[in-house]
């Protein structure tokens, strides 16, 4: 999975890509190549990061293949990870764009949700919480991350009601700030970017954490009871 997720730093945008040649389910390997392309932003200090995907798909979430399977110890771990790393991408120092190149669905959609902005290719493409669909109860912090960019008035039906969405519903929704032809994402994230790098990164970093500063601690302090008993157990 290190391999799948790549970095590079292209006009002080730093560009972390998700392709793994399926649909980027997330697991141990997944945040651990994730997290080393965020070190690796937080050393270089760019104007901005964008995280996109492969053409189609921006990520499907948790591998639910792989989860059951998991040794207690390891399933545990591996929340707590997700949500470590969810959580510190909502939280990173730097202007960050989600150029979502395709489907985002439950994992995927936090992610491109972290982001302080997303911008989402046109297609045939599914947004879409859907834990409450196929019975897995939202630890909350996924919730506090969904509520930051879904406005209010669609918070219950995309949350609690599992509502799919289009890319063009979810923008008519103020759930992310564009929809572009799929060939020009990349370009867009970027142009998108660039009015982000005249900002101070300092006073923009330390603004960000102080604005979800109380609820990120509400929520860290959740992670290990809620890995625990927020989802079902794996087989023993």
């Amino acid at each position: 999975m290190a391999d799948a997720i790549t970095y590079q730093l292209i006009d002080r945008v730093a560009r972390i890509t998700l392709d793994d040649g399926k649909v980027n389910a997330m697991s141990a390997p997944f945040f651990a190549g994730l997290n080393a392309a965020l070190d690796r932003a937080e050393r270089d200090q760019p104007g901005a990061v964008v995280i996109t995907g492969r053409p189609g798909v921006f990520s499907a979430g948790l591998n639910l293949k792989v989860l059951p399977t998991l040794p207690p110890d390891d399933f545990h771990q591996t929340m707590l990870d997700f949500g470590r790393t969810m959580l510190r991408v909502f939280t990173l120092p730097l202007p960050t764009i989600a150029a979502v190149s395709g489907h985002a669905i439950a994992g995927g959609a936090m992610l491109m949700f972290a982001c302080d902005l997303r911008w989402v290719a046109d297609g045939a493409f599914r947004i879409h919480l859907n834990e409450s669909a196929i019975g897995l109860t939202l630890p909350s912090w996924a919730i506090v991350v969904a509520q930051s960019a879904i406005p209010i008035r669609w918070q219950t039906e995309a949350i609690l009601h599992a509502r799919l969405y289009t890319p063009g519903e979810a923008l008519e929704r103020g759930m992310i700030d564009a929809v572009v032809a799929p060939e020009q994402l990349l370009d867009a994230a970027q142009a998108a970017a660039a009015p982000l790098l005249a900002l101070d990164a300092k006073a923009y970093g330390g603004s960000k954490r102080r604005m979800r500063a109380l609820t990120v601690k509400w929520v860290t302090d959740l992670l290990e009871s809620e890995a625990r008993g927020g989802m079902p157990s794996p087989p023993k």
